[in-house]
Formats: C-alpha cells, structure tokens, sequence
C-alpha cells in the first residue's frame, strides 16, 4: 500500500489524459492529474479491486 498517487498505466505518453489513484487503508481516492484542484472521488477498496481486475 502507497500513500503517493499513482499514475495509470494506460496514461498516454504525452500526459494528456492522466488519471491518479492513491491507495489508503479503507478506500482508493481517484483523480485527474492534469486539474489536481478539483476533489478526487473515492472508492472502497473492493470497488478498485473489481475495476481493476476487469481491465
């Protein structure tokens, strides 16, 4: 577990369509790295979990 944002693995190359996720004990908090001001949403971890899984 990372306290640090992520960013994702699909993000392309020339960084204009970034999303970030950073993982926290209960939930996952989700954002877009271009506008950081804006609220990340958080999900629960399981929610991440199946997101992530069905990629």
């Amino acid at each position: 577990m990372t306290s640090e944002w992520q960013k994702s693995s699909y993000s392309g190359s020339s960084n204009d369509a970034c999303v970030e996720a950073k993982r926290l004990p209960a939930e996952v908090l989700v954002r877009d790295s271009k506008d950081t001001d804006i609220p990340a949403i958080s999900v629960s971890r399981a929610a991440w979990t199946a997101f992530v899984t069905k990629l």
